[in-house]
C-alpha cells in the first residue's frame, strides 16, 4: 500500500533532503511540502494526507499548534516529529497534540524511513533519549481516576495497577515485588495489558497510557 506524505519544515535545506530522502521509497505515493503551518493546512484540506513530518519550530504556528490542527482536520492522519527540540514539555504537548513518532533530527536517514514505516503500520516511536524523557515526566504526574482506562481498554484493576508502574519505569521483577505477586503472574497481566492496549512493548503501553490520560 502507497501513502501521501506531507514534509512541513521551514528550513529549504531541510526540507529538500527529506524530500530527496522519501523520493522513490516503496511506500510513498506522493510526497507534499509545506514550509509553514499554514501551507500545511491548505495541502491537507486539498489532499488526503496519510502522515505528516512535523517540524516544532515553524515560524508564526509552532508544530505543536499546527499538529493539534492538523489532527482536527484529519483524526486519523499519523504525525512524526524530527526536531531538534528535545526537553520535557516539547514532548509532553507533542503526545497531547497527537504524534505518533518524536525523532531526533540527528537519526539516521534509513532509520527514519523505517520509523516511518513502523507508524504508518499503527506502531509508535520514540528516539531512545526521548522516551527517557517521557517516562520521567510521567512518574512525576499525579495518578488520575483508572476508572475511564477500565471502561475503555477493559483493564482489570489489577492490570490498570501494573499500568500505572509501567509507566513509573519498573521492571517486572520490581512490580512483582511491589504487588508480592509472582513474576510469572506479572508477565501475564502485562501480555494482556500489551493486548488490550493494541502495543508491541511496556514503552509504547507507557506512552499510550501518558498521551491518553489512562495514568
Amino acid at each position: 500500500m502507497k501513502y501521501n506524505i506531507l514534509i512541513v519544515e521551514d528550513h529549504e535545506l531541510t526540507r529538500f533532503g527529506l524530500k530527496t530522502t522519501f523520493e522513490g521509497v516503496e511506500y510513498v505515493k506522493t510526497l507534499f511540502e509545506a514550509k509553514s503551518a499554514e501551507d500545511a493546512y491548505v495541502i491537507a484540506k486539498e489532499n488526503k494526507i496519510d502522515l505528516i513530518i512535523m517540524d516544532l519550530g515553524l515560524p508564526e504556528i509552532d508544530g505543536i499548534t499546527a499538529s493539534k490542527e492538523l489532527k482536527k482536520l484529519n483524526p486519523n492522519v499519523k504525525i512524526v516529529v524530527l526536531t531538534s527540540h528535545t526537553d520535557e514539555k516539547d514532548v509532553l504537548n507533542s503526545l497531547k497534540a497527537g504524534a505518533n513518532a518524536y525523532c531526533s533530527k540527528e537519526i539516521n536517514l534509513d532509520r527514519l524511513i523505517q520509523v516511518v514505516n513502523s507508524v504508518l503500520d499503527g506502531a509508535s516511536w520514540f528516539d531512545p533519549s526521548i522516551s527517557n524523557i517521557v517516562l520521567k515526566a510521567a512518574t512525576n504526574t499525579q495518578m488520575n481516576d483508572l476508572t475511564d482506562a477500565k471502561e475503555l481498554y477493559n483493564l482489570t484493576s489489577r492490570e490498570a495497577q501494573i499500568l500505572k508502574l509501567i509507566t513509573e519505569g519498573y521492571s517486572n521483577i520490581e512490580i512483582a515485588k511491589q504487588l508480592f505477586v509472582s513474576v510469572n503472574t506479572t508477565k501475564v497481566h502485562v501480555a494482556s495489558i500489551l493486548q488490550k492496549l493494541e502495543v508491541d512493548d511496556r514503552l509504547q503501553a507507557a506512552i499510550k497510557a501518558l498521551k491518553e490520560n489512562i495514568v
